[in-house]
């Protein structure tokens, strides 16, 4: 298939030609050339495919009826008003997870790692909407799932045996939350998170929502465990937001650390009240940053649309960017940087001027997007976009194909 005349992360345009679900090669566009059976790029933007590293399907209500928030604070009361709701909605969940992915690609992400819920209440259900939206759309979309324990590992008996089950299954990221704060027990909460994804050769990532020093204590057992368990590139950091509050040279020293293990670090891109974290510095140091959009206008919040172009405007407002590099570089962090979380033989970004993902021999998973420049696509967040996975187009104009 030829993808005749884009412009590469907003470069001079080329003709991209795509064999075996890989880019075979790029050269500069050829208005002759023929495109019968391929893609009229029409100037546009190419974008490696989007990557949402941090989405909860498993809550969603996308395409309901916006509803009154009525959520108590804190990760306790917010998962009981979620527990308290969900199977009231109004359409089944298995419908609203698939609908919900569904919309994430036709926008452009390609790329999922979702959570699951896994605790006494609802068992394995949301892990089976979500396999099954995994299994629908296999052809369309890369999904992992995160067996995700949201209600803790400790305080409800029975929530460690449903959370082996999914891994079981088929999940294939072990989750884990607030070690210190919610289960008041770092040690056994870790050697539970750590020892199951050992024993089924799986990804870690931690929810981390902790005050100051003590997300910087979660962190150090966190390090600890992947240092002697040779997990190097295989833990991941949600949120953790706490870690750069705490004084300059703790958030250096933690920002050293993570480098070293490669853990990575996944934002969903809030107003926090602290300091944000230097997305640069970040990037400097080799830490995967990907980006996630977190719940989509669940029980938990009225936030999230599906569109990951949306959350990367947000990345780049959130942290005070201006400068076209660094919104690019948001950009970047939204599409291959998420793709490296997930596939770790991708390669890191190395600076904020690394514009990966579109060189022969690279995997054809693509977003042609409107737009002068990649800052002016996200300030404009156009409709007029093609989707490939695998080299093969799976939406457009954000309907699916």
């Amino acid at each position: 298939m030829l993808i005749s005349n884009v412009r590469p992360w907003g470069n001079e345009a080329v003709d991209l030609e795509i064999t075996d679900g890989l880019i075979g090669s790029v050269s500069p566009h050829n208005p002759r050339l023929p495109v019968a059976g391929g893609i009229e790029g029409r100037g546009r933007l190419a974008l490696p495919a989007f990557s949402d590293v941090h989405v909860h399907l498993d809550s969603t209500r996308i395409g309901l009826p916006f509803r009154e928030h009525t959520g108590a604070p804190g990760v306790w009361g917010m998962m009981l008003n979620d527990r308290h709701h969900w199977r009231k909605a109004e359409v089944p969940l298995p419908e609203r997870v698939a609908e919900t992915l569904q919309r994430m690609i036709a926008h452009g992400t390609t790329r999922v790692r979702s959570y699951a819920q896994i605790d006494v209440d609802c068992k394995l259900e949301k892990f089976e909407a979500v396999l099954a939206a995994k299994e629908k759309f296999g052809d369309r979309a890369d999904v992992q799932i995160m067996a995700f324990p949201q209600a803790g590992l400790l305080r409800e008996p029975g929530t460690v045996h449903y959370l082996e089950e999914s891994l079981k299954l088929g999940a294939t990221v072990m989750g884990g939350i607030d070690p210190c704060q919610l289960d008041r027990d770092p040690v056994r909460h870790l050697d539970i998170v750590f020892g199951l994804a050992e024993k089924y050769q799986v990804d870690v990532d931690i929810h981390l929502h902790e005050p100051g020093h003590l997300a910087h204590f979660s962190t150090e057992l966190i390090m600890e465990r992947t240092r002697a368990l040779g997990m190097e590139g295989r833990v991941t950091l949600s949120h953790a937001y706490e870690l750069g509050n705490v004084s300059e040279a703790a958030t250096a020293r933690v920002i050293e650390q993570m480098g070293a293990l490669d853990i990575s670090w996944a934002t969903v891109a809030p107003a926090t009240s602290g300091k944000q974290f230097n997305l640069a510095a970040m990037t400097e140091a080799g830490i995967r940053v990907g980006l996630g959009e977190d719940g989509q206008r669940d029980y938990w919040s009225p936030y999230g649309d599906c569109d990951l172009l949306s959350r990367t405007w947000q990345l780049a407002f959130t942290h005070g960017l201006r400068q076209d590099e660094l919104i690019e570089h948001a950009a970047a962090i939204a599409t291959w940087g998420g793709a490296g979380i997930m596939d770790r033989s991708l390669g890191r970004l190395r600076s904020t001027s690394d514009r990966p993902g579109l060189a022969v021999g690279d995997r054809a998973d693509l977003v042609l997007l409107a737009g002068e420049t990649v800052t002016s696509a996200v300030m404009d967040r156009g409709a007029d976009r093609t989707v490939i996975h695998d080299g093969r187009v799976v939406a457009d104009q954000l309907e699916m194909l």
